[in-house]
Protein backbone atom coordinates (compact mmCIF):
# COMPACT_ATOMS: atom_id res chain seq x y z
CA UNK A 1 0.00 0.00 0.00
CA UNK A 2 2.91 2.58 0.79
CA UNK A 3 4.45 2.17 -2.73
CA UNK A 4 0.76 2.50 -4.40
CA UNK A 5 0.52 5.65 -2.47
CA UNK A 6 4.26 7.07 -3.27
CA UNK A 7 3.60 6.24 -7.23
CA UNK A 8 -0.10 7.87 -7.00
CA UNK A 9 1.61 11.05 -5.35
CA UNK A 10 4.29 11.28 -7.96
CA UNK A 11 1.89 10.77 -10.97
CA UNK A 12 -0.70 13.62 -9.21
CA UNK A 13 3.24 15.79 -8.86
CA UNK A 14 3.80 14.86 -12.28
CA UNK A 15 0.58 16.40 -13.64
CA UNK A 16 0.91 18.62 -11.93
CA UNK A 17 4.16 20.17 -13.29
CA UNK A 18 2.65 19.49 -16.36
CA UNK A 19 -0.18 21.68 -16.17
CA UNK A 20 2.04 24.45 -15.17
CA UNK A 21 3.86 23.90 -17.50
CA UNK A 22 1.40 23.16 -20.39
CA UNK A 23 1.01 25.84 -23.10
CA UNK A 24 -3.00 26.79 -22.75
CA UNK A 25 -2.95 27.99 -26.76
CA UNK A 26 -2.08 24.94 -27.51
CA UNK A 27 -6.08 23.79 -28.53
CA UNK A 28 -7.55 20.86 -30.25
CA UNK A 29 -8.93 22.17 -33.43
CA UNK A 30 -9.08 18.95 -34.91
CA UNK A 31 -13.22 19.45 -35.08
CA UNK A 32 -13.56 22.88 -36.70
CA UNK A 33 -14.48 21.72 -40.08
CA UNK A 34 -14.89 25.26 -41.95
CA UNK A 35 -11.67 26.37 -44.11
CA UNK A 36 -11.05 30.10 -45.77
CA UNK A 37 -11.26 30.04 -49.37
CA UNK A 38 -7.99 31.26 -51.39
CA UNK A 39 -8.55 32.71 -54.58
CA UNK A 40 -5.67 33.14 -57.56
CA UNK A 41 -6.86 36.65 -58.21
CA UNK A 42 -3.21 37.04 -60.55
CA UNK A 43 -3.60 33.95 -62.55
CA UNK A 44 -7.03 34.64 -63.59
CA UNK A 45 -5.78 38.14 -64.33
CA UNK A 46 -3.04 37.43 -66.53
CA UNK A 47 -5.30 34.59 -68.40
CA UNK A 48 -6.63 37.80 -69.82
CA UNK A 49 -4.04 38.66 -71.96
CA UNK A 50 -2.32 41.61 -72.04
CA UNK A 51 -5.02 43.78 -73.66
CA UNK A 52 -8.02 42.46 -72.37
CA UNK A 53 -11.92 43.54 -73.81
CA UNK A 54 -13.81 45.85 -71.53
CA UNK A 55 -15.92 42.87 -71.27
CA UNK A 56 -13.84 40.14 -69.89
CA UNK A 57 -12.59 42.70 -67.38
CA UNK A 58 -16.05 43.61 -66.28
CA UNK A 59 -16.94 39.57 -66.25
CA UNK A 60 -13.49 39.07 -63.92
CA UNK A 61 -14.96 42.64 -61.95
CA UNK A 62 -18.94 40.84 -61.82
CA UNK A 63 -17.02 37.22 -60.19
CA UNK A 64 -14.87 39.19 -57.75
CA UNK A 65 -16.46 42.70 -57.11
CA UNK A 66 -15.27 43.85 -53.66
CA UNK A 67 -11.50 42.69 -54.32
CA UNK A 68 -11.54 43.71 -57.91
CA UNK A 69 -12.40 47.48 -56.45
CA UNK A 70 -9.75 47.67 -53.89
CA UNK A 71 -7.19 46.18 -56.08
CA UNK A 72 -7.82 48.99 -59.10
CA UNK A 73 -8.78 52.18 -56.56
CA UNK A 74 -6.39 51.27 -53.94
CA UNK A 75 -3.81 49.12 -54.49
CA UNK A 76 -2.84 49.63 -58.13
CA UNK A 77 -4.35 52.93 -57.96
CA UNK A 78 -6.28 53.50 -61.32
CA UNK A 79 -9.25 54.40 -60.41
CA UNK A 80 -12.72 52.58 -60.24
CA UNK A 81 -13.85 50.27 -63.30
CA UNK A 82 -16.88 51.89 -64.57
CA UNK A 83 -14.59 54.24 -65.74
CA UNK A 84 -12.93 54.30 -69.58
CA UNK A 85 -9.69 55.30 -67.78
CA UNK A 86 -9.43 52.55 -65.51
CA UNK A 87 -9.62 49.55 -68.58
CA UNK A 88 -6.68 51.97 -70.31
CA UNK A 89 -4.96 51.72 -67.10
CA UNK A 90 -5.31 47.67 -66.16
CA UNK A 91 -3.93 47.36 -70.23
CA UNK A 92 -1.02 49.85 -69.27
CA UNK A 93 -0.58 47.32 -65.69
CA UNK A 94 -0.38 44.18 -67.36
CA UNK A 95 2.02 45.16 -70.49
CA UNK A 96 4.17 46.84 -67.93
CA UNK A 97 7.38 45.04 -67.98
CA UNK A 98 8.54 44.87 -64.02
CA UNK A 99 4.68 43.56 -63.54
CA UNK A 100 5.26 40.88 -66.21
CA UNK A 101 8.79 40.22 -64.56
CA UNK A 102 7.08 39.85 -61.29
CA UNK A 103 4.57 37.41 -62.09
CA UNK A 104 7.27 34.96 -64.03
CA UNK A 105 8.86 35.18 -60.57
CA UNK A 106 5.71 34.49 -58.52
CA UNK A 107 4.63 31.52 -60.46
CA UNK A 108 8.23 30.16 -60.12
CA UNK A 109 8.03 30.84 -56.38
CA UNK A 110 4.86 29.73 -55.58
CA UNK A 111 4.47 26.93 -58.30
CA UNK A 112 3.14 24.66 -55.13
CA UNK A 113 1.34 27.51 -52.76
CA UNK A 114 0.37 24.50 -50.85
CA UNK A 115 2.26 25.17 -47.70
CA UNK A 116 1.29 28.53 -47.32
CA UNK A 117 -2.11 27.36 -47.88
CA UNK A 118 -1.99 25.17 -44.80
CA UNK A 119 -0.34 27.03 -42.66
CA UNK A 120 -3.23 30.03 -43.62
CA UNK A 121 -5.97 27.52 -43.13
CA UNK A 122 -4.53 26.44 -39.65
CA UNK A 123 -3.80 29.62 -38.54
CA UNK A 124 -7.72 30.74 -39.22
CA UNK A 125 -9.04 27.20 -37.64
CA UNK A 126 -7.61 28.62 -34.66
CA UNK A 127 -9.54 31.60 -35.39
CA UNK A 128 -12.78 29.83 -35.92
CA UNK A 129 -12.18 28.16 -32.49
CA UNK A 130 -11.92 31.40 -30.58
CA UNK A 131 -14.60 32.99 -32.76
CA UNK A 132 -17.09 30.42 -33.89
CA UNK A 133 -19.67 33.30 -34.38
CA UNK A 134 -17.22 35.10 -36.97
CA UNK A 135 -17.49 34.74 -40.60
CA UNK A 136 -13.68 33.85 -42.16
CA UNK A 137 -12.39 36.19 -44.88
CA UNK A 138 -11.87 35.43 -48.20
CA UNK A 139 -8.38 35.25 -48.99
CA UNK A 140 -7.01 37.27 -52.73
CA UNK A 141 -3.08 36.96 -54.09
CA UNK A 142 -2.16 39.24 -56.37
CA UNK A 143 0.83 40.95 -58.05
CA UNK A 144 0.44 44.64 -56.83
CA UNK A 145 3.80 45.71 -58.69
CA UNK A 146 5.72 45.54 -55.76
CA UNK A 147 3.46 48.26 -53.98
CA UNK A 148 1.31 46.68 -50.62
CA UNK A 149 2.28 43.39 -48.88
CA UNK A 150 -1.10 42.81 -47.25
CA UNK A 151 -3.83 44.40 -47.11
CA UNK A 152 -7.81 43.57 -45.62
CA UNK A 153 -11.00 44.86 -45.88
CA UNK A 154 -14.04 43.67 -44.05
CA UNK A 155 -14.54 40.39 -45.19
CA UNK A 156 -11.30 39.97 -46.99
CA UNK A 157 -7.62 39.68 -47.02
CA UNK A 158 -5.14 40.58 -50.39
CA UNK A 159 -1.78 39.34 -50.53
CA UNK A 160 0.36 40.69 -52.89
CA UNK A 161 3.13 37.99 -53.21
CA UNK A 162 5.79 40.01 -55.33
CA UNK A 163 6.04 41.60 -51.83
CA UNK A 164 7.25 37.58 -50.52
CA UNK A 165 9.84 36.42 -53.06
CA UNK A 166 12.69 35.69 -50.88
CA UNK A 167 15.44 38.16 -49.60
CA UNK A 168 17.30 38.38 -51.71
CA UNK A 169 15.17 39.26 -54.91
CA UNK A 170 16.71 41.70 -56.91
CA UNK A 171 14.22 43.71 -57.41
CA UNK A 172 14.15 44.76 -53.65
CA UNK A 173 17.45 45.87 -54.35
CA UNK A 174 16.68 47.53 -57.11
CA UNK A 175 13.73 49.48 -55.96
CA UNK A 176 15.10 50.51 -52.83
CA UNK A 177 13.77 48.42 -50.31
CA UNK A 178 15.77 48.74 -47.08
CA UNK A 179 17.62 45.32 -45.82
CA UNK A 180 15.52 45.30 -42.45
CA UNK A 181 12.48 44.88 -44.66
CA UNK A 182 14.07 42.99 -47.43
CA UNK A 183 14.72 40.31 -44.37
CA UNK A 184 11.16 39.87 -43.94
CA UNK A 185 9.49 39.87 -47.38
CA UNK A 186 10.10 35.92 -47.46
CA UNK A 187 6.63 33.16 -48.14
CA UNK A 188 7.36 32.30 -44.57
CA UNK A 189 6.11 35.80 -43.21
CA UNK A 190 3.32 35.66 -45.05
CA UNK A 191 0.63 33.83 -42.68
CA UNK A 192 2.08 36.19 -40.07
CA UNK A 193 1.57 39.52 -41.68
CA UNK A 194 -2.24 37.92 -43.00
CA UNK A 195 -2.71 37.28 -39.16
CA UNK A 196 -1.62 40.93 -38.05
CA UNK A 197 -3.13 42.97 -40.94
CA UNK A 198 -6.56 40.71 -39.72
CA UNK A 199 -6.50 41.51 -36.40
CA UNK A 200 -5.62 45.44 -36.74
CA UNK A 201 -8.78 45.47 -38.40
CA UNK A 202 -10.72 42.86 -35.83
CA UNK A 203 -9.64 44.49 -32.41
CA UNK A 204 -8.32 48.40 -33.03
CA UNK A 205 -6.34 50.25 -30.78
CA UNK A 206 -9.50 52.71 -29.38
CA UNK A 207 -9.58 56.47 -29.39
CA UNK A 208 -8.76 56.23 -25.14
CA UNK A 209 -5.03 54.90 -26.44
CA UNK A 210 -3.18 57.83 -26.52
CA UNK A 211 0.50 56.77 -24.59
CA UNK A 212 3.43 54.78 -25.26
CA UNK A 213 1.92 52.66 -22.66
CA UNK A 214 -1.08 52.26 -24.36
CA UNK A 215 0.37 51.28 -27.41
CA UNK A 216 2.81 48.75 -25.89
CA UNK A 217 -0.11 46.81 -24.57
CA UNK A 218 -1.73 46.84 -27.29
CA UNK A 219 0.71 45.56 -29.60
CA UNK A 220 1.73 42.98 -26.71
CA UNK A 221 -2.43 41.62 -27.04
CA UNK A 222 -1.78 41.29 -31.21
CA UNK A 223 1.26 39.49 -30.84
CA UNK A 224 -0.05 37.24 -28.49
CA UNK A 225 -3.13 37.26 -30.77
CA UNK A 226 -0.92 35.89 -33.11
CA UNK A 227 0.66 33.17 -30.81
CA UNK A 228 -3.01 32.22 -30.35
CA UNK A 229 -3.38 31.98 -34.00
CA UNK A 230 -0.01 29.85 -34.77
CA UNK A 231 1.16 27.95 -31.84
CA UNK A 232 3.97 26.27 -32.06
CA UNK A 233 5.32 29.01 -35.06
CA UNK A 234 8.92 30.08 -34.44
CA UNK A 235 9.19 33.39 -32.57
CA UNK A 236 11.34 34.67 -35.30
CA UNK A 237 7.88 34.54 -37.67
CA UNK A 238 5.86 36.06 -34.57
CA UNK A 239 7.97 39.15 -34.30
CA UNK A 240 9.59 39.02 -37.22
CA UNK A 241 13.06 39.46 -34.90
CA UNK A 242 16.21 37.62 -36.04
CA UNK A 243 17.18 35.22 -33.69
CA UNK A 244 20.33 37.54 -32.37
CA UNK A 245 17.57 40.67 -32.19
CA UNK A 246 15.26 38.01 -30.42
CA UNK A 247 17.97 37.05 -27.67
CA UNK A 248 19.29 40.76 -27.32
CA UNK A 249 15.57 41.38 -25.92
CA UNK A 250 15.78 38.61 -23.87
CA UNK A 251 19.05 39.62 -22.50
CA UNK A 252 17.90 43.16 -22.16
CA UNK A 253 14.58 42.93 -20.97
CA UNK A 254 14.84 45.05 -17.80
CA UNK A 255 17.13 47.58 -18.67
CA UNK A 256 14.40 48.43 -21.38
CA UNK A 257 11.97 48.52 -18.89
CA UNK A 258 14.05 50.21 -16.69
CA UNK A 259 14.58 53.03 -19.28
CA UNK A 260 10.94 53.47 -20.22
CA UNK A 261 10.53 54.18 -16.84
CA UNK A 262 13.44 56.23 -15.81
CA UNK A 263 13.19 58.23 -18.35
CA UNK A 264 9.34 59.28 -18.58
CA UNK A 265 8.35 57.66 -21.22
CA UNK A 266 5.57 55.24 -20.28
CA UNK A 267 2.81 57.99 -20.30
CA UNK A 268 4.63 60.22 -23.45
CA UNK A 269 1.56 60.99 -25.78
CA UNK A 270 4.49 62.50 -28.20
CA UNK A 271 3.55 60.48 -31.28
CA UNK A 272 7.66 60.32 -31.77
CA UNK A 273 8.00 58.82 -28.79
CA UNK A 274 5.32 55.76 -29.96
CA UNK A 275 6.49 55.55 -33.29
CA UNK A 276 9.88 55.13 -31.74
CA UNK A 277 9.50 52.06 -30.14
CA UNK A 278 6.11 50.20 -31.92
CA UNK A 279 6.89 51.23 -35.53
CA UNK A 280 8.88 48.66 -38.07
CA UNK A 281 12.89 50.04 -38.91
CA UNK A 282 16.36 49.10 -38.56
CA UNK A 283 16.45 48.99 -34.97
CA UNK A 284 14.85 51.10 -31.91
CA UNK A 285 16.60 54.33 -31.85
CA UNK A 286 18.06 55.26 -28.76
CA UNK A 287 18.88 51.51 -27.91
CA UNK A 288 22.04 49.96 -29.30
CA UNK A 289 22.83 49.02 -32.93
CA UNK A 290 21.87 45.67 -32.05
CA UNK A 291 18.00 46.29 -30.64
CA UNK A 292 15.54 45.19 -33.36
CA UNK A 293 12.85 47.78 -33.83
CA UNK A 294 9.71 47.54 -32.82
CA UNK A 295 11.21 46.59 -28.98
CA UNK A 296 7.77 48.36 -27.28
CA UNK A 297 5.62 45.61 -29.05
CA UNK A 298 8.12 42.96 -27.61
CA UNK A 299 7.74 44.23 -24.19
CA UNK A 300 4.16 44.60 -24.57
CA UNK A 301 3.80 40.86 -25.18
CA UNK A 302 5.87 40.17 -21.99
CA UNK A 303 3.31 42.23 -20.25
CA UNK A 304 0.22 40.24 -21.94
CA UNK A 305 1.90 36.99 -21.03
CA UNK A 306 2.75 37.87 -17.89
CA UNK A 307 -1.31 39.21 -17.23
CA UNK A 308 -2.39 35.70 -18.95
CA UNK A 309 -0.77 33.35 -16.38
CA UNK A 310 -1.76 35.53 -13.19
CA UNK A 311 -5.39 35.58 -14.55
CA UNK A 312 -6.09 32.08 -16.14
CA UNK A 313 -9.83 33.09 -16.20
CA UNK A 314 -9.47 35.31 -19.13
CA UNK A 315 -9.90 34.20 -21.80
CA UNK A 316 -8.85 35.47 -25.36
CA UNK A 317 -11.82 36.56 -26.11
CA UNK A 318 -11.76 38.82 -23.19
CA UNK A 319 -8.29 39.71 -23.55
CA UNK A 320 -8.56 41.24 -26.92
CA UNK A 321 -11.27 43.05 -25.96
CA UNK A 322 -10.09 44.98 -23.10
CA UNK A 323 -9.07 48.46 -23.72
CA UNK A 324 -8.17 49.11 -20.26
CA UNK A 325 -4.53 48.96 -20.95
CA UNK A 326 -3.57 50.61 -17.86
CA UNK A 327 -5.28 48.28 -16.08
CA UNK A 328 -3.97 45.18 -18.10
CA UNK A 329 -0.34 46.47 -16.88
CA UNK A 330 -1.38 46.67 -13.23
CA UNK A 331 -3.31 43.46 -12.86
CA UNK A 332 -0.13 41.44 -14.84
CA UNK A 333 2.52 42.78 -11.95
CA UNK A 334 4.99 43.14 -14.81
CA UNK A 335 8.46 43.69 -13.20
CA UNK A 336 11.28 42.20 -15.58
Amino acid sequence: MKLIFKVSWLVIIVLFIFSCNRNPLKINISGITGEIEIIRFEKELILLGNNPSKENIEILRDRYPEFTDIFTMHIIRIGALIEDETIDGIHTFLNDTMIQSGYRMVEEKFSDFSEVEKRLIHAFKHYQYYYPDKPLPEIYTCVSGFNESVFADENLIGISLDKYLGADNVYYHLLGFPRFKQRKMIPEMIPTDAMYVWAMGEFEIGSQATTLLDHIVHEGKLLYFLEAMMPGAHDTLITGFTAKQAEWCRKNESQMWTYLIEHELLYSTKQMDIVRYINDGPHTNGFPQESPARTGAWLGRQIIRKYMKRHPEVTLQQLMENKNYMEILAASAYLP
